[in-house]
C-alpha cells in the first residue's frame, strides 16, 4: 500500500501553501488525491507523478523534457 500523505505534508514537500493546494484541487489541478471521509490525502506516488508530469527544459513552451 502506497504512503497516504496530508495536504501540509505536501504543501511542505512542494515548498507552497495548502490554500494552494485546495485551489488546485477545486481547479482540477496539481496531484491527484484521495478522500478518506471528510479528509484529503495524498498518495506518494501520485505526487511522484505529478513532479515527473511537471519537469521543463524551457520557459517558453508547455513542452514536457
Amino acid at each position: 500500500m502506497d504512503e497516504l500523505l496530508t495536504p501540509e505534508e505536501v504543501a511542505k514537500w512542494f515548498k507552497t501553501s495548502t490554500q494552494r493546494l485546495a485551489n488546485d484541487r477545486y481547479l482540477g489541478q496539481g496531484p491527484r488525491f484521495v478522500k478518506v471521509g471528510k479528509f484529503v490525502r495524498y498518495r506518494l506516488a501520485d505526487c511522484q507523478a505529478y513532479l515527473n508530469e511537471n519537469q521543463y527544459t524551457r520557459t517558453d513552451t508547455r513542452v514536457p523534457a
